[in-house]
This record gives C-alpha cells, sequence and structure tokens, in this order.
C-alpha cells in the first residue's frame, strides 16, 4: 500500500502522534460506535469532561435502566451521576484495553475528570483523584486534574502513588513547566519509596483554540493587527513542545527512564476550530509531532480522515513562535493575563457544566418517578 492510499489518520499515527477522541457515551461504547472509531479511525485513547457528560446523559435512553435502580436504591444525584459516569469509564476501559495491552501501556487510556468544583482543594483533589482510580480499578484509566495552582501538589501526589493521571486545562508555558516539574517529582517520589513507575502514565493537556479565541477578542478590541490573529495558539504549543523535550531529556531523566519511568506526554485539546474563518483541521495540521497526544471531538476526526495531510510540522520555527508572542505584548495584548483569565474561565465552565449536569440528572430522575 502506498503513502498516498494509507488513510490519513493513520498516516498522522505513524508520524508518532496518538489519536483520541474528545467525547464518550453509553451509546457510543454499547452500540460499536467507540470500537468503529478504534477500526477505522486509528483512535487509541478517549478522554471526558462534565461537558461531554452533560451531553451523554441528558439525551436519549441509555442511562434509564441504571437512573431506574439508583433511585430505588434511595441514591442522591450526585451519587447516580459518578454511579453512571464510573460505569461508562470502566466499558470504555475494557474496550480499550486491547490497545493498551498491545502497546505496552503507551495508549488505550480513557480519562475521567475529578469534581471541578475541588479544583483549588489540593487534598480533595488528591482524595477524589485516589477514589477514582480505586472505584473503576483499571489499569487504564487517567483521571484528570486541572493545571490550577492547588492541583500541582494534588498532582505530584497521585502520581507518587503510582497512578496515572491526565493533567487538564494548560493554557500558560509557565504552568506547563510547572505540571511537567509536578509530574517528575511524583515519579522520583514513587521509586524512592519502592514503588513501580512502569505503572503510571500521564499527558499535559494543552488547550489550544481557545487561546486564539480569547487573543482574538482581545485583538478587534485593540484593532488593526488582524496578521497576528489565529497565531498564538500554533506559537504556544511550539514553545511547549520544546520544553517536553528539553524536561525529558538529561541526566535527571535517564536516570527515571533506566528504573521504567514514561515521559508525560503532551496532548492539544480544544482541537476543534472554533472561528469558522480557520481551516477546521487547523489544530490537527499544525500540531503533528512524535510523542504527542491529540484529542479531538469527533467532527474534527471526521473533518481530517477526509482532508487531512499529515507532516511533522511542530518541531522548528521557534523564533518564529517567540515572535508572535513579542508582537501581541507590543501591541497590547498581555500574554499571561490571557492564560490566567482562560484556566480561571476552565474551571469556572467545567463547574458549571457540571451543576448543569447534576441539575439535568435530577430532572430525568423525576420523569422516570412512577406516577
Amino acid at each position: 500500500m502506498s503513502a498516498e492510499t494509507i488513510p490519513p489518520l493513520q498516516r498522522l499515527s505513524a508520524l508518532g502522534q496518538s489519536v483520541w477522541i474528545d467525547y464518550l457515551s453509553r451509546a457510543s461504547i454499547r452500540g460499536g460506535h467507540l470500537q468503529e472509531l478504534i477500526d477505522a479511525y486509528a483512535v487509541v485513547g478517549a478522554t471526558s469532561n462534565p461537558s461531554i457528560f452533560q451531553k451523554a446523559m441528558s439525551a436519549g435512553e441509555a442511562y434509564d435502566e441504571q437512573l431506574h435502580e439508583l433511585a430505588a436504591r434511595g441514591k442522591d444525584v450526585s451519587e447516580t451521576f459518578w454511579a453512571l459516569a464510573e460505569q461508562d469509564i470502566a466499558d470504555a476501559c475494557d474496550l480499550l484495553r486491547q490497545v493498551w495491552d498491545g502497546g505496552q501501556g503507551r495508549d488505550g487510556y480513557v480519562s475521567l475528570e475529578v469534581d471541578p468544583r475541588l479544583a483549588y482543594d489540593t487534598l480533595e483533589t488528591y482524595r477524589e483523584a485516589i477514589r477514582l482510580h480505586e472505584t473503576v480499578d483499571r489499569p487504564n484509566l487517567m483521571v484528570k486534574i486541572p493545571a490550577t495552582r492547588p492541583g500541582l501538589a494534588a498532582i505530584e501526589d497521585v502520581v507518587a502513588k503510582g497512578r496515572s493521571i491526565n493533567v487538564t486545562l494548560i493554557f500558560s508555558l509557565q504552568r506547563y513547566r510547572e505540571v511537567a516539574e509536578s509530574y517528575i517529582r511524583g515519579i522520583e517520589r514513587l521509586i524512592a519509596e519502592g514503588g513501580d513507575p512502569r505503572r503510571v502514565a500521564s499527558v499535559a493537556s494543552f488547550f489550544v483554540s481557545r487561546i486564539d479565541t480569547e487573543t482574538d477578542r482581545r485583538l478587534d478590541e485593540i484593532g488593526g493587527h488582524d496578521e497576528l490573529k489565529g497565531k498564538l495558539a500554533i506559537a504556544n504549543a511550539k514553545l511547549a513542545y520544546d520544553h517536553y523535550k528539553r524536561a525529558f531529556a538529561g541526566p535527571r531523566w535517564e536516570f527515571l527512564t533506566g528504573k521504567g519511568a514514561t515521559p508525560q506526554r503532551v496532548l492539544w485539546a480544544s482541537t476543534s476550530t472554533k472561528n469558522p474563518d480557520y481551516p477546521d483541521t487547523l489544530y490537527v495540521e499544525e500540531l503533528i509531532g512524535a510523542d504527542t497526544v491529540n484529542t479531538m471531538p469527533e467532527e474534527t476526526i471526521e473533518a481530517y480522515q477526509d482532508h487531512g495531510r499529515p507532516q511533522a510540522r511542530l518541531e522548528g520555527s521557534l523564533q518564529d513562535a517567540r515572535r508572535v508572542l513579542d508582537d501581541l505584548e507590543r501591541v497590547g495584548v498581555d500574554y499571561d493575563d490571557v492564560t490566567d483569565t482562560l484556566e480561571r474561565e476552565g474551571v469556572e465552565k467545567f463547574a458549571e457544566a457540571f451543576d448543569g449536569l447534576l441539575q439535568a440528572l435530577r430532572a430525568k430522575q423525576e420523569s422516570l418517578a412512577p406516577a
């Protein structure tokens, strides 16, 4: 088979980037659609978040039977959500276990997020992450912890206990450096305490399109600098990838590799294109690099398989990437304020989605209750 006849997502995978899907639902897991994505679209992992569960659980009848059962047992709406979510995640882990086994734990992961309302509480985030790992009890589970400042300590502590983590809601380069350091320190503690780092995997989820959305909004307010629109997210990602290569190299990391540790890969999240003026595959096409992950909504997966042009574009042009940050600062866009705003709003949006999800589940429980 010639390279031209190999589908784009399979060629992208051959370049070293793993394709994960940024969506889960019971219908997809049990109805065969997730398996179809694995077989035909090179999907090797899945991520979820409160917004995704809100969409999945509030529609259709896939959850009705378990909702009836939980209501009969007197479970409140929060307990009900976790029971539903943990079941879906466990089932998805079982489906992707073939990938996990076949790749020695490189891929095949499914991510479940801690309650986003705990994002600024280190101890409760740690406890919730451990609880989820123990309850789902699958080696290919990744628990998602937001990359807030209080979240950094929780990330280190959970990794030190030998648990796999997806660090979510990363926007700034400084916060990414702190996330990578938290992972490395966690691995060092795990090894020092006699643990096996081969059981631990992690990704650092950089949110991409939201950066351009916020930056472009600010450029519109300033006026007159359209040439800088749609530039920061990709520049930011290239600089993050450069730090990844440096953080997971050298004597300190080589010692940990010798003990069986694996690097915390960078994952590109929020990769659907929000601005219709930009290509629908922009945040896939420009962010292809070895040892990375791109978690895509299904419409982006389908678009890329239809007209993607895979080529490793992530490396190089670092001088151009830094120039983008400098040019934005020169015209009055404060990078630190952009990323701080996005982190704060990201936590708020997930917390709001979680509250909305609980409200939707409560309404569904009431609609299913016998008259």
